[in-house]
């Protein structure tokens, strides 16, 4: 088009019934921006989650203030090639993470982990423990034999209904505590989220030590005949506080 109307002297309708192109179409100037800021975002955020697919780093975006359709962001991380590949063998969560800051008072940090067991039947269970990292309380012992993000989300705003919502949580990055169920829930409750770098179980201490501590009294001290019984029992152990003011320890066995 531009070189017929400039080197040949068409008019620009002659030159748009040659090509057969409306003339709206090629007087037609896009009012949207390049999206030059959005693009750099996405980028870096996928770089920081390398696991994360376009679904998840629009939850992250929107965190941030970013609206995109869906649509639009599939077809920009298509085009910046983020797709995450496929791999097999055991999944690892990467990326960079935030130090975390010590807790000053109540609700300020609270650790998430699982532990798996069997049952005398053969049938494996896993026990949620959230602990108040600063009180040493347990928060809660979830015992079932499937625990998704969305029954995390669950028992995390339980728990929240008791003694209120805390700052921050600690965690790994399994695939429960890194689901669209997990991270929504974050972004509702505008609750901030650290994941402890890959084989540093130190970094989730305060789980770490009670779940010892449950592992060696109780989970190696029974045989369950069933889930009722395994959950008598290791509920039992640290039940969660009644009420929102009781911050006395309770796990200590």
């Amino acid at each position: 088009m531009t070189w017929g109307i400039g080197e040949k002297g068409y008019s620009q309708r002659h030159a748009c019934a040659l090509i057969g192109m409306a003339q709206k179409v090629f007087r037609h100037v896009s009012r949207h921006g390049d999206d030059a800021d959005m693009r750099a975002r996405l980028r870096t955020l996928a770089a920081e989650r390398r696991r994360f697919g376009y679904r998840r780093l629009r939850i992250l975006l929107r965190r941030e203030g970013i609206r995109l359709n869906h649509k639009k962001l599939f077809r920009l991380y298509r085009e910046k090639r983020l797709t995450v590949r496929r791999r097999g063998g055991r999944r690892r969560a990467l990326g960079t993470r935030a130090l975390m800051t010590l807790p000053q008072g109540p609700n300020q940090r609270w650790s998430l982990e699982f532990v798996s067991d069997v049952l005398a039947d053969g049938r494996r269970f896993r026990v949620l423990v959230v602990v108040d990292d600063f009180t040493r309380e347990c928060l809660a012992l979830v015992v079932d034999t499937s625990l998704s993000g969305h029954r995390v989300v669950r028992e995390l705003d339980r728990i929240i209904e008791l003694r209120g919502a805390p700052l921050l949580v600690v965690s790994d990055s399994g695939t429960e505590l890194t689901s669209h169920a997990v991270l929504g829930w974050q972004q509702d409750r505008g609750v901030g989220w650290h994941y402890i770098a890959p084989g540093k179980p130190v970094q989730n201490a305060f789980a770490e030590s009670l779940i010892g501590r449950l592992r060696d009294e109780r989970l190696n001290e029974h045989v369950f005949a069933g889930l009722p019984a395994a959950r008598r029992i290791i509920e039992a152990y640290g039940a969660p506080p009644t009420t929102p003011t009781a911050h006395t320890p309770a796990c200590a066995g």
